[in-house]
């Protein structure tokens, strides 16, 4: 008898912003639900959604993602008038929250979006707790950067 085993599937993404891990150094990540609506689950299954001029605030001890444009389908229903940039509460733990709340208010820290994702049919937003960079870490991430393509394409050749 042969054992099924259940692998799991990777996360499908909806959109990333890049743009996040170079403006800011990621201290920890934290993955959280959105609540949202219909025309705006639909959209994000054909891959609607730009979060890379996202941030997020935290307001009452409650998250909420500003900024984010999911952008309509045409199809959508004549009924619902769509707001592409409305605000969107996301779905924490309050133990996530108020680690959270604590970082921000105390040590200076900022909430950034770093990607959407589907997990387990549900869309997800990975939120990360960051510190901004200076000019200078700019210049070295993208020194270390350009330097490990530049590895990669000498030892390519030297094979």
């Amino acid at each position: 008898m042969s054992k099924k085993k259940e692998e799991k599937e990777a996360p499908r993404l909806i959109g990333v912003n890049r743009r996040a891990r170079y403006e800011y150094f990621i201290e920890a990540t934290y993955e959280a639900g959105i609540c949202l609506m219909g025309w705006e689950v639909k959209s994000l299954r054909d891959g609607k959604c730009q979060i890379t001029e996202a941030y997020v605030i935290l307001k009452n001890r409650e998250a909420f993602l500003i900024g984010a444009h999911f952008t309509p389908l045409r199809s959508a229903s004549t009924h619902v008038n769509p707001d592409a940039t409305r605000s969107r509460k996301l779905l924490l733990h309050e133990r996530e929250l108020s680690q959270l709340v604590g970082k921000v208010e105390r040590a200076g820290y900022t909430v950034v979006p770093l990607d959407m994702h589907w997990s387990n049919g549900r869309a997800k937003l990975q939120i990360g707790l960051a510190k901004g960079k200076k000019l200078h870490d700019k210049r070295a991430t993208e020194k270390d950067r350009d330097w490990g393509r530049e590895k990669a394409r000498v030892m390519r050749h030297d094979r």
